[in-house]
């Protein structure tokens, strides 16, 4: 186990004690949202006003409401080239936040930074690590427990290093975000693939590895490569079954999970305002199942009264003020349009397998039946950081209530899981808990839960097919139960509900009857719900600690024969020579996703360990040589093994390994875990047909290549026996593409061209060894 020498007592402060820095009325409400931010954390629209003017007259004409936050955070306004999906952005964010299975790295490679303490107001939150078994309180009280070595790293280390620590049971990320730092023109970066959740407040904010946020705690400005923008244009009006997640599940289904890469989705029009400001989040917050940088809505009411609403109405009030930073110009251009009439749009429900598989609610019985999907829903499980805001618990409540009063209750499992403590305390307080908990729900703790993974879950074997409905956000197979046979769908909270009453995909809410146990034929109504608490939202607990003012005596030491925490070793340096004969360790058959490369779920207690982590590396990805998973032939040996173990086998006989796959490699979780693991274990290049944008930048951070096929079809010529050279490193350069040496095991031999994105500054991370190596050799 860790050992930590702490010479203060860690603070954790009282509801009044720390600052805000916009003077706010200091009603109870306010005292609890206040004591949230950092004394440095101040609201800058004249900088952003600045930027935004500098930046106008250079390009002469209208911006989106995402280049006005992107390009009002630019380091040289004045200077920076912009060209949308070309050019390198070097940007200074406002603030970092980071969760706990994402934290542990960053802050072991702050750690190794060496710098004294974070340079931008940093956040840690512990959502990640608490297992969904049997309620919330248990579940809860079981991940301290059980995480208590991680988790006092984590305090320690922020109390040392200047970071914010919301402790087990605070809630999710994202929903924390939300009711406490995001704020209408902010940039933040998390730790975390879907923190764009904030784009729902007017927020610019874009989930990265860890390496891209010790970057930005450490004072250097960050880089993105210059999106362009898809304009989603909404008009019409929700009403009825249809929610707010009906938009971005009919949005995946249009560009699918890769169509939004390298572009910011930027929502508009008069629809908008017929949206809450958590509906809004919510449709953010899935953006990233489409690979889109982040989303964003511009500035409205519905956002004004939500910031006053969670003790925030100063900043309500200068958002007013400055509302024309905080909408898209009149004229402005967009990369791509698609428009969508929100009195038309009918509730949607998409999956198995992908969240780019959409279908109407009302077809998706058939078409199950037409494909073989289980009809019987084994378990609904409403709730994670996509929907779990009190207008969603609230609206499901309501139907809840419906069933109840005719004497139903659910015929599938129902779980719950609150956003966030103050979620928890409200819906306790108003009611709604009760009623989901009467028709059949359990209530978890306030965490990720099963969407991550997170569950042990009892009710079906291993390989045993069934169905699930979620109100999540990522349905890849066995994402949420380790079960590649389960069937899991993506949907509103509402229709989550709905089909745990009804039991079956056949249902469709808004023709179909159900039965009471009288015998009586009935409908549920539509769904409806307060968007915010008439009585002010209940804080609950306060869960938040407060880094000190000075925590440089603060010592943070972890034990070496520890399996769950781990110091880093620096990568090494590239030896200024072509990459040859590099052994393809496996070559990837279709869909290989984050998932895929870096398993969650029980992996999740060793993110904080590099060696033990990398134990899962590529285990869920498909091998084409035999169509099957974590088996992959060792050449040297002959034998089949493990992807973990030939890699590490090759890394003690001194053979380097690259990886070939697919399309979109590296979709999913912003988790670098997915980059580390190669390089740790010995690979030196990733080769694919496209990446998806974080998984991308990770790789480059850790010293690896990631290069695409000049020609797609190149992918066919390569050969799991293969040894493959890469040739045209001595002048490597931005734009310069490399070339790929094959060597087939028959004496034959051919090459084709690689295509890279790095630019100077990357290149000089690979050459390094890693993007924290290339730090190290600056502070000289």
């Amino acid at each position: 186990m860790a050992t930590f020498y702490i010479k203060v007592p860690l603070l954790v402060l009282g509801q009044g004690a720390r600052r805000f820095h916009v003077v706010a009325a200091l009603n109870a409400k306010a005292k609890v949202a206040m004591s949230r931010f950092e004394p440095n954390s101040s609201i800058n629209y004249d900088k952003l006003r600045s930027n935004i003017d500098i930046v106008r007259k250079r390009l002469n004409r209208p911006l989106t409401l995402s280049e006005k936050i992107v390009y009002g955070h630019l380091d040289n306004p004045a200077g920076q080239e912009i060209v949308r999906g070309h050019t390198y952005l070097r940007l200074r964010p406002d603030r970092v936040a980071m969760q706990d299975a994402t934290a542990q790295m960053a802050m072991l490679q702050f750690i190794s930074s060496g710098l004294p303490k974070v340079a931008v107001p940093s956040t840690i939150h512990c959502d990640h690590l608490i297992e969904a078994q049997t309620g919330g309180a248990q579940d809860l009280q079981r991940a301290k427990e059980i995480n208590q070595e991680v988790y006092n790293f984590l305090a320690s280390a922020g109390a040392k290093y200047g970071v914010g620590f919301w402790k087990p049971g605070s809630g999710i990320i994202h929903q924390i975000i939300l009711e406490n730092y995001a704020y209408p023109g902010v940039m933040l970066i998390g730790t975390d693939s879907h923190t764009p959740n904030g784009g729902g407040l007017g927020c610019i904010c874009i989930g990265v590895g860890g390496a891209d946020a010790v970057d930005v705690m450490a004072g250097i400005p960050w880089e993105l490569k210059c999106p362009n923008v898809i304009g989603v244009k909404l008009t019409g009006t929700l009403s009825g079954w249809t929610s707010p997640k009906d938009v971005i599940l009919k949005v995946a289904g249009i560009l699918t999970v890769k169509g939004g890469t390298g572009a910011i989705v930027e929502y508009h029009g008069p629809g908008v305002d017929s949206i809450s400001c958590t509906g809004m989040a919510t449709i953010c917050n899935m953006g990233a199942e489409i690979g889109a940088t982040t989303s964003v809505f511009p500035y409205n009411h519905r956002m004004r009264t939500y910031l006053e609403k969670t003790g925030r109405g100063e900043i309500a009030a200068q958002a007013n003020e400055n509302q024309d930073l905080l909408v898209p110009d009149s004229g402005c251009h967009y990369d791509q349009i698609i428009e969508i009439n929100l009195s038309e749009l009918k509730p949607h429900i998409n999956g198995p397998f992908t969240p780019d598989l959409a279908h109407p609610v009302s077809d998706i019985g058939s078409v199950a039946e037409k494909n073989g999907w289980p009809l019987d829903v084994k378990v609904g499980l409403i709730g994670s950081c996509t929907n779990s805001s009190y207008e969603d618990m609230g609206r499901a409540a309501s139907l809840a209530k419906q069933a109840l009063d005719k004497g139903l209750k659910c015929k599938a499992q129902f779980t719950v899981t609150p956003g966030s403590e103050q979620i928890r305390a409200t819906i306790e307080r108003d009611g709604y808990a009760k009623m989901l908990r009467d028709v059949g729900g359990v209530v978890l703790a306030n965490a990720c839960g099963p969407c991550i993974g997170q569950w042990d879950r009892r009710d079906v074997k291993k390989g045993e097919k069934n169905t699930i409905v979620t109100s999540f956000n990522r349905n890849f197979t066995a994402r949420n139960d380790a079960n590649p046979a389960t069937h899991a769908f993506v949907t509103s909270p509402e229709i989550v509900t709905a089909l745990a009453i009804a039991g079956t995909l056949k249902f469709n809410p808004e023709t179909d009857f159900l039965t009471a146990p009288n015998g009586e034929k009935f409908k549920l109504l539509p769904p409806t719900g307060d968007e915010l608490p008439a009585r002010d939202f209940d804080p609950g607990q306060d869960t938040y600690q407060h880094p000190p003012a000075d925590g440089s005596g603060l010592r943070v030491d972890v034990n070496p024969q520890s399996n769950r925490l781990q110091l880093l070793e620096p990568f090494d340096r590239w030896n200024g020579k072509d990459l040859e004969d590099l052994q393809v360790l496996i070559k990837v058959k279709g869909k290989c996703t984050t998932d895929h490369i870096s398993a969650a779920g029980p992996w999740l207690k060793f993110r904080g360990h590099l060696d033990n982590i990398s134990n899962n590396l590529l285990i869920g990805a498909v091998n084409t040589e035999n169509d099957a998973v974590n088996k992959i032939r060792n050449y040297l040996t002959g034998e089949f093994g493990g992807v973990p173990d030939v890699a590490r086998y090759y890394k003690k006989h001194n053979v380097s390994w690259v990886v070939v796959g697919d399309e979109n490699y590296g979709e999913g979780s912003s988790r670098e875990h997915a980059a580390l693991e190669p390089r740790h274990l010995g690979g030196r290049a990733i080769i694919v047909k496209s990446f998806a944008r974080i998984h991308e930048t990770n790789l480059k951070k850790q010293g690896l290549l990631p290069l695409t096929f000049s020609n797609p079809a190149d992918y066919d010529k390569i050969r799991p026996d293969d040894k493959i050279s890469i040739v045209g490193l001595k002048s490597f350069a931005p734009g310069k593409p490399l070339k790929a040496v094959i060597k087939h095991s028959d004496g034959s031999s051919e090459t084709f061209e690689l295509n890279h994105t790095f630019n100077e500054t990357q290149s000089e991370w690979f050459q390094a060894g890693s993007a924290l190596n290339r730090m190290k050799e600056l502070q000289k």
